[in-house]
């Protein structure tokens, strides 16, 4: 036996791994190696270096990422303007990351077109628009007869007639470019942009939109198509400059004139323009409405009525500043300051607070105005200074029948005569007043997506070449373009959000130039018949 003080004696391990007297094996909380610590700094090495490379990737990326809001572009060179400006930082290269590719899921992009793909493979194939009634969010929409369409429609062949005979080819689409400020492509049903440069306060960003919710009102329904934009003012190619065999660069923009051929698009303020405070177009309209309503003609005051900026280089604007006389010339005439409107909160400049002058002036700024709709909106006369510059509606127009035309050269007395001459007729003033707004009823929204919808299908039809988003587009999203935009304008997106249509788009009448041509004969009758009117 042992003692105790033998027990405490016996060594614990013999030095080959065991116990001599247990045979156990070793203490399992033994030390392991130290080989961590000689490797940590070449792991935070490593993970420093990783990290900075990343912030580089992303930093180079970032730089060269162009977005619908104007990073990384330049103002329009033909159109210059103050450059927006933009803070950086991190939070604004999260935003840019963030808005540009990780906005857009594949549930976002199918939930547009549910049945885009197949589509649009029908409309390559035979050239024509698909027509998938089939779309899960266009239950029986053959069983709804489709309206026919208002008569400006038929100016779609009109604007798209230069390209009849020798069609678009890729090469003729990317002569266009250098008048461009972007490129719109869609492709089974989604929607492509390729920025090439900036565009003023937020027109790109609304226009697009406006696209988008033309997707959603049709999912299945638009073609794939391939075109140019600019979203500047004014026209750029001279019909008499390009009067040759080759075809013409095809160019989308917001106005034409008859000596141009740029081909005219509804502009982005249909969906809303939040620099102005001025809504979405339905509900600007139901509120002009309403507010024209407020007075009877009796009540309105019998003189012409004008507020807006004359500082737009606009000649027509700047002579009109002269007749600023109630007395001399029955009109009051006021000059607006947007900065101030801003500052309180534009109570002053609400549109259907406009409505209760008998007669209302339209005078183009540096091209066409936007104003022309919600003049034309309000049942007063509409007086329209003789208009270079045409939008896709305004060619429509019928003088003397809902708007009066006034004459440039003698611009004062001529809205003195429209002003004197109403007022001693005033039914006939009045039934033009509400021609004008009974005009601007079938420009409703509805209407606006079908106009769109036509231009795109007709277009389209002359295409000779497969569309393709190239390899610097982006696609776009309703996410990423309410990403994008502040506060101000996601509220005025989210109310300009179309929904899928239960009817199919109006009927669009067939080409007829000779029509066209006797109504602008007409046109151009009832105008000087109102001049030589003045003179008697």
């Amino acid at each position: 036996m042992f003692s105790s003080r033998n027990l405490m004696r016996l060594p614990r391990n013999s030095g080959n791994g065991v116990h001599r007297s247990h045979g156990y094996p070793p203490s399992s909380n033994s030390s392991p190696p130290p080989i961590f610590p000689r490797f940590a700094p070449f792991a935070i090495f490593f993970i420093t270096l990783l990290f900075f490379l990343c912030l580089q990737i992303a930093s180079d990326i970032i730089s060269r990422t162009r977005t619908v809001v104007g990073h990384n572009l330049q103002p329009t060179p033909w159109h210059l303007f103050q450059p927006k400006q933009f803070t950086h930082g991190p939070a604004t290269s999260a935003r840019i990351l963030q808005c540009s590719y990780l906005s857009c899921s594949a549930l976002s992009a199918s939930r547009l077109s549910p049945s885009a793909s197949s589509a649009s493979a029908n409309q390559t194939q035979n050239g024509t628009a698909g027509n998938d009634t089939t779309a899960p969010l266009l239950p029986g929409l053959e069983s709804v007869p489709p309206p026919a369409c208002p008569f400006y429609f038929r100016w779609i062949h009109e604007d798209l007639a230069p390209w009849a005979g020798s069609r678009v080819s890729a090469t003729n689409l990317m002569e266009a470019k250098e008048y461009a400020a972007l490129r719109i492509v869609i492709v089974g049903g989604r929607l492509y942009a390729d920025y090439y440069y900036a565009c003023v306060q937020s027109r790109t960003l609304f226009t697009l939109w406006g696209l988008l919710q033309l997707l959603r009102r049709y999912p299945g329904m638009v073609p794939d198509v391939d075109l140019m934009f600019d979203c500047m003012d004014r026209p750029v190619l001279n019909r008499s400059a390009l009067d040759s065999p080759v075809p013409p660069p095809p160019l989308f923009r917001y106005c034409t004139t008859p000596e141009h051929l740029d081909i005219p698009f509804p502009d982005w303020s249909f969906w809303g323009w939040p620099e102005v405070n001025i809504g979405p177009w339905d509900e600007e309209y139901a509120n002009i409405k309403r507010g024209s309503l407020s007075r009877n003609w009796e009540e309105k005051h019998p003189i012409a009525y004008w507020k807006g900026n004359p500082d737009v280089q606009s000649p027509v604007r700047e002579n009109l500043l002269n007749c600023n006389d109630t007395n001399t010339w029955g009109a009051r005439i006021l000059r607006q300051n947007w900065v101030e409107e801003a500052k309180s909160g534009f109570e002053q400049s609400k549109l259907a607070n406009q409505c209760d002058h008998r007669y209302k002036i339209y005078a183009e700024g540096y091209a066409w105005s936007v104003s022309l709709k919600y003049i034309l909106s309000c049942s007063s006369v509409a007086l329209i200074i003789d208009p270079q510059y045409l939008d896709f509606f305004s060619r429509g127009l019928v003088p003397r029948e809902n708007y009066w035309p006034v004459t440039p050269s003698n611009l004062c007395p001529s809205i003195k005569f429209a002003v004197d001459w109403s007022n001693q007729h005033p039914s006939e003033a009045e039934s033009i007043g509400r021609g004008g707004q009974d005009y601007m009823k079938n420009v409703s929204m509805d209407r606006v997506y079908d106009y769109m919808y036509h231009l795109i299908v007709e277009y389209s039809k002359l295409q000779d070449f497969k569309p393709s988003p190239p390899s610097s587009a982006q696609e776009l999203c309703p996410e990423q373009l309410l990403c994008f935009a502040d506060k101000k304008q996601r509220e005025f997106l989210k109310r300009s959000v179309a929904s899928p249509s239960t009817s199919l788009p109006c009927v669009l009448p067939p080409p007829d130039h000779q029509l066209i041509e006797r109504l602008a004969q007409d046109k151009q009758n009832k105008i000087r018949a109102t001049e030589n009117f003045e003179k008697v």
